[in-house]
């Protein structure tokens, strides 16, 4: 199968840091490599409303929803770029993975098994000098990708406040060399690892 890479952008402001990383990691993958680039801030998501005990789901077929569900299941390699905010993913990613919640629902699309075997990538910039402190952001998405029975990458680190200050963190920059080339293993839930 040919790897096709959609980058899900979950910043707030254009060109940040986790963005500048992201296109780093990015400018190694081979020249054959598809590559989509969505930025959750200019195609933003409703809030997510859960119906799944008191109605049907539809697939949406229009707007910013429709355009991510396809994009979505369409991508073999699934990189989530989000800064750390708060310890965690941000407010756009949080409700781009909401919305999987109603995509495991809507009638056709089988979302799940669609998903199952695909690669789930994490890029983060932040502000703090200990990466500990993504632990939460890694976990959100490691848990994610189990669930859904997918392999997980990792997430690539950079440390960033002001905008551009990604691209002097040399550590990050030589990970973002090797990032996509690295064996990405079956997601699984910290309870299965112990």
């Amino acid at each position: 199968m040919t790897r096709r890479f959609l980058f899900v952008l979950g910043s707030s402001r254009g060109d940040g840091n986790t963005e500048l990383l992201a296109r780093r990691a990015a400018e190694q993958l081979p020249a054959g490599v598809e590559q989509r680039w969505i930025s959750l801030a200019e195609h933003p998501l409703p809030d997510f409303e859960d119906l799944r005990h008191d109605s049907d789901h539809v697939r949406p077929t229009e707007g910013p929803a429709a355009l991510l569900l396809d994009a979505t299941l369409a991508a073999t390699d699934l990189v989530i770029a989000s800064p750390l905010y708060w310890y965690s993913v941000s407010a756009h990613t949080k409700r781009y993975l909401d919305h999987w919640s109603g995509w495991l629902r809507t009638p056709g699309v089988d979302f799940k098994a669609t998903m199952a075997g695909r690669t789930l990538w994490g890029v983060s910039a932040l502000a703090h000098e200990e990466t500990v402190v993504a632990d939460p952001l890694a976990g959100t998405l490691r848990n994610s990708a189990a669930y859904l029975g997918m392999r997980f990458g990792g997430v690539l680190l950079g440390n960033g406040s002001k905008p551009g200050d990604v691209l002097h963190d040399t550590e990050a920059l030589a990970r973002a060399k090797t990032f996509f080339g690295q064996d990405a293993p079956p997601a699984r839930f910290p309870y299965e690892e112990a």
